[in-house]
């Protein structure tokens, strides 16, 4: 699995349906198919990336990492 932003394979899982880029530190979360991306701000909040890229392949990246974990 590459990461949609920087194609590092350096992904994290931090929770049961999160993952994290220690490359580029954006998180990325899988719902039921659809993957969304966020910024990690410096106070921690996280801004939607959502629309910077095509979800449809990023989610079918993402799946393929949650079935081999």
């Amino acid at each position: 699995m590459k990461c949609p932003n920087c194609s590092s394979k350096d992904i994290g899982k931090i929770g049961s349906h999160q993952f994290y880029c220690w490359s580029c530190f954006i998180e990325l979360t899988v719902n039921g198919g659809k993957m969304s991306v966020y910024q990690v701000e410096k106070d921690g909040t996280l801004s939607s990336l959502d629309d910077l890229f095509c979800m449809n392949e990023a989610a079918d990246s993402m799946l393929h990492l949650q079935v081999a974990n």
